[in-house]
C-alpha cells in the first residue's frame, strides 16, 4: 500500500523509502532454428527425460538466468539436467531460485559463428557454474565433440582422442554416431562402444514391442515341443 509520502507499507507492516523495481526475466524469444538442429535437439532431450526424469529436471531451449539483477545474464542450452528434484514443468530457469544445472550441452547450427560466438557462449557458461558443458558439432569432421568440465570455478576442455568420452554428470558416455533419419548425432550410452544405448521413446517402444514378439513365439515353439 501506498503511504501519503511516498512510501510504500507491505501487508506485515514492514516500511520501505520506495515502491520496488520489478526486473522482467523473458521466457521466450523468437530464434531461427533450422530443421536439423530441431531434430537433434529433440532427440537428445527425448532420451535424457526418458532416462532421468524421475531424478532430474531437464531442460531444451529455455532460458537460464544466472543474476537476479540483470536479465542479460542468460543463456539458452539446447538441453541441461539438474539433479535434485523430478522433473516438472517450468517456463523459464533460475539459478539463485533452483540452483546451477549440472550439465549443459550444446549443439552448434549453421547460424553460429564456431569460434567467436562460442568464445561468448564460455565464458557465460563458466559464470552459470555448471560442472559440464558438451558441444556438439554435426558439420565438424575433426571435432564433432567437444566437453569442458569445472575445475577450480573454471571450464577446462578436456582431451579427446576420438568422439566417444565418459560423462562426469550422467552414467554413461558421449558418443557421436550416424542416425539414420538426422545424420551424425550426438548420443549418451551406458557402454563405450555405443552397443547399449540410452534410447529414444519411439525407440524404447519398439524394443518393447520386439520382446513382447520374441517371448510369444518362445511360448508357441514351447507349445510345439510339448507332447499331445
Amino acid at each position: 500500500m501506498m503511504m501519503s509520502d511516498g512510501r510504500e507499507e507491505r501487508v506485515d507492516g514492514g516500511r520501505y523509502v520506495r515502491t520496488p523495481r520489478p526486473v522482467h526475466f523473458p521466457v521466450e524469444a523468437t530464434v531461427p532454428e533450422t530443421k536439423r538442429h530441431l531434430e537433434l535437439r529433440t532427440l537428445l532431450y527425448q532420451l535424457l527425460k526418458l532416462a532421468f526424469a524421475d531424478s532430474a529436471a531437464i531442460g531444451c531451449d529455455q532460458f537460464v538466468y544466472w543474476d537476479p539483477t540483470d536479465p542479460r545474464a542468460c543463456l539458452a542450452p539446447d538441453a541441461f539436467v539438474r539433479f535434485g528434484e523430478a522433473d516438472h514443468q517450468f517456463r523459464s530457469w533460475k539459478v539463485w531460485e533452483r540452483g546451477a544445472p549440472q550439465l549443459a550441452i550444446e549443439i552448434i547450427s549453421e547460424s553460429d559463428e564456431r569460434d567467436r560466438d562460442w568464445d561468448d557462449k564460455l565464458e557465460k557458461y563458466k559464470r552459470l557454474g555448471v560442472s559440464e558443458l558438451v558441444r556438439f558439432d554435426p558439420e565438424s569432421r575433426e571435432r564433432p565433440l567437444r566437453i569442458w568440465d569445472s575445475i577450480e570455478h573454471d571450464l577446462v576442455e578436456r582431451e579427446l582422442t576420438q568422439p566417444r568420452e565418459q560423462s562426469h554428470c550422467l552414467p554413461g558416455f558421449w558418443l557421436v554416431l550416424e542416425q539414420p533419419e538426422v545424420g551424425c548425432a550426438l548420443r549418451l550410452s551406458h557402454d563405450r562402444e555405443g552397443a547399449q544405448l540410452y534410447p529414444t521413446p519411439t525407440e524404447h517402444e519398439a524394443e518393447g514391442r520386439r520382446a513382447a514378439e520374441q517371448r510369444v513365439r518362445e511360448l508357441e515353439e514351447e507349445l510345439r515341443r510339448r507332447p499331445h
